[in-house]
């Protein structure tokens, strides 16, 4: 597993510190062992954990602009928690509803000793946030519309939403109103991983009444 993340990154033109990407895989075997209870996700190999999910999540990193993200839906922790190990100096708010999967991302966070997550327990809409966040970040919302509705309150004026799909949403992009929120959709090369992936940007959002 060393040997596939260290190429992985590689490939990703990512430069992590040792340290780093001994925390990404001490990350992958607690995933690994609390999903023998709580079934925090479907896929049980280590090894592929390491491209679907560390890699999967990082190849995002060079698209992220700002100081504070949410990551919406977060289930396990992704892309949240290799986001988070990868950029120690940024702000990450794990959002899930799901009480079991919260634990779990507790239990990481304060193993990993991640100073710079913070694990909410919330629906979204009755999240407030102290201080609101330059993007939203999600692979787990069912659509571009329910995600920007839902989540709106959530960004900065000048924040954007971030989502990671497995296949282009044309369908779900004529449902956006794209002169006030501009969206740009950008080809994800995920090392090792043979599916399809891209990243949607939308945002941030445009004043019409003053153009």
């Amino acid at each position: 597993m060393e040997k596939a993340l260290r190429l992985g990154l590689e490939d990703l033109g990512l430069d992590l510190s040792e340290e780093q990407q001994e925390l990404l895989l001490q990350y992958l075997k607690l995933l690994s062992r609390w999903n023998k209870a709580y079934n925090l996700t479907a896929i049980r190999d280590e090894a592929v954990m390491v491209t679907k999910h560390l890699l999967d999540s990082l190849a995002v990193l060079p698209h992220l602009r700002g100081q504070r993200f949410i990551d919406v839906g977060t289930g396990a922790g992704l892309p949240g928690i290799p986001l988070a190990i990868a950029l120690p100096d940024k702000h990450f708010s794990l959002l899930d509803s799901n009480g079991k999967k919260t634990r779990f991302l507790t239990h990481a966070a304060n193993e990993l000793s991640l100073d710079n997550v913070e694990i909410v327990k919330s629906r979204v809409a009755d999240f407030v946030p102290g201080e609101r966040y330059d993007a939203v970040l999600s692979r787990a919302f069912a659509s571009l519309d329910a995600m920007i509705s839902g989540c709106e309150h959530l960004l900065l004026p000048s924040g954007e939403f971030l989502a990671m799909k497995g296949q282009r949403p044309d369908d779900e992009l004529e449902r956006i109103d794209c002169k006030s929120l501009p969206v740009s959709i950008t080809d994800l090369d995920v090392p090792g991983l043979p599916e399809y992936r891209c990243l949607l940007r939308i945002g941030p959002k445009v004043n019409l009444d003053l153009q």
